[in-house]
């Protein structure tokens, strides 16, 4: 399989509901529940892409352009963006839906870098060449 379709079959989406208690006072996410779900589905990107232990080591620039509110559905799409010797670089895009309406907007994205590591927990080559 070449390096484009392991990119590709690597893709991940995963669905949740916004529950009231993952919200604040003004009735949205909290941006810590946010990003560990963005966390959570980079890390699961990364693993199908590569099949190994990965640690994250990074994030960067995540831009919450829309609030999310309690009682929709959102969509977290996670795509492998870059790949280095021993670490992958993983966009998560976040789209809000309503739950009887059919609207979908983005409303979060961000990057996250992870690193493999080995038995030893020191970073590890993704490919041997």
């Amino acid at each position: 399989m070449n390096y484009e379709d392991k990119i590709q079959q690597s893709e991940t989406r995963v669905f949740k509901v916004v529950f009231p208690n993952t919200t604040n006072h003004h009735n949205t996410m909290f941006g810590g529940k946010v990003m560990e779900m963005m966390d959570e589905v980079a890390f699961m990107t990364a693993t199908r892409f590569a099949r190994k232990s990965f640690v994250t080591v990074s994030c960067d620039r995540i831009d919450f352009k829309k609030p999310i509110p309690a009682d929709t559905l959102v969509e977290l799409i996670g795509k492998v963006k870059y790949v280095g010797n021993t670490s992958v670089k993983v966009n998560i895009e976040i789209f809000i839906e309503e739950m009887y309406a059919d609207t979908r907007e983005k409303a979060v994205s961000g990057d996250f870098t992870l690193v493999a590591i080995d038995e030893n927990k020191k970073p590890a080559r993704i490919f041997e060449n």
